[in-house]
């Protein structure tokens, strides 16, 4: 059977009392009406103060033993529910494990306040970016329609030249529209992947040919690093590893330098294959690599958009890859280029 600690002291303070009453009554037939002298007195005096003191003590340690408890079992209750017997819960009421307890579970809430403020700051910038972006076509649109409406409509050349620009930021409003549907679904794993074994370097051919005159018009080549004789097969979906492969190299054409190259290069990693997209632009700036997969985050804000694109692309890439639960890694150097690196199960 187990004690509790009150218990031990109520049990303790009946035998000190009892112990007093005795003492008191031995005193008493001791010392006669006329030797009850200051010896007696200090004698009883003393027992009174022993008495009091330890009352005292017990009063104390009780106070605070129900106060420790009632911390102790609710700091239990927050970390692992409230199913747990009484008996279970409390075991002891050392200072020092109350201590650790209030600790841990304080540090606990600061970590998570500290990620519902980053989550905050990231929700507020986020809003504040897609406004952005939807606004500046937004823009653009009202713009040619005002222009149309002001007597523009009734010049045949005019008004198509600016229903051409309309119809191009509408353009640009569905493409944001679909890329952000595209993340959402990837976050909320409503993508079903269609794996399949491929040969990559033919998916690459393919994505050459689709963005040739993308870069003819920055007179950028595109090209294998190197020739590949044998089949390189990968095993993943291979429509959403086109879109990667697009966007990578779509990047690299934007930010390329003008006459130069864009080049790509298999490795084989005995599990895995490591495709690269290499560039020889403007760079990234050490401070800005963390944050070029976040949506909407640009380097250098007005280049960005007068290059196009949502400012999604990246983004994509990354949450399609982290769905073929492989990653993507980026080395740069400012005006010497970027390179690109992602990792891919290697097919049969």
């Amino acid at each position: 059977m187990r004690f509790e600690r009150p218990n031990i002291l109520a049990l303790s303070v009946s035998l000190l009392l009892g112990l007093l009453v005795l003492g008191s009554v031995i005193l008493i037939n001791t010392f006669t009406k006329a030797d009850l002298d200051w010896t007696a007195i200090t004698m009883l005096t003393l027992w009174a103060t022993i008495i009091s003191f330890l009352l005292v003590r017990f009063s104390v340690e009780q106070f605070i033993y129900n106060k420790v408890k009632i911390i102790y079992k609710n700091i239990h209750e927050l970390k692992v529910g409230d199913d747990l017997d009484e008996d279970e819960i409390v075991r002891s009421s050392d200072l020092d494990m109350v201590t650790r307890e209030v600790s841990e579970w304080a540090e606990q809430r600061r970590n998570e306040i500290q990620e519902l403020k980053e989550r905050e700051s990231f929700r507020r910038e986020f809003i504040g970016n897609i406004s952005h972006e939807l606004k500046t076509p937004v823009f653009n649109i009202q713009g040619y329609l005002l222009t149309l409406l002001d007597g523009a409509l009734d010049d045949p050349e005019i008004n198509r030249k600016y229903l051409k620009r309309a119809n191009k930021s509408v353009d640009r409003m569905i493409n944001i529209i679909e890329d952000l549907e595209t993340i959402s679904a990837l976050e909320s794993n409503r993508v079903q992947l269609n794996l399949s074994n491929f040969d990559i370097v033919i998916l690459l051919h393919e994505v050459f040919e689709l963005l040739e005159d993308k870069a003819k018009n920055r007179k950028i080549k595109l090209k294998l690093k190197k020739e590949y004789e044998k089949p390189i097969k990968v095993y993943a979906d291979r429509g959403k590893i086109e879109q990667v492969i697009i966007n990578l190299i779509t990047n690299a054409i934007k930010y390329g330098k003008e006459k130069g190259k864009v080049e790509v290069r298999f490795y084989d990693m005995h599990n895995n294959i490591l495709t690269e997209v290499s560039d020889d632009g403007v760079g990234i700036p050490q401070e800005d690599i963390p944050r070029i997969f976040e949506r909407f985050y640009r380097v250098d804000k007005s280049r960005s958009r007068e290059a196009g694109g949502t400012g999604l692309g990246l983004s994509i890439v990354k949450h399609i890859l982290e769905a073929h639960k492989q990653s993507i890694n980026v080395r740069s150097s400012e005006d010497a280029g970027s390179t690109f690196s992602f990792t891919l199960k290697k097919g049969k």
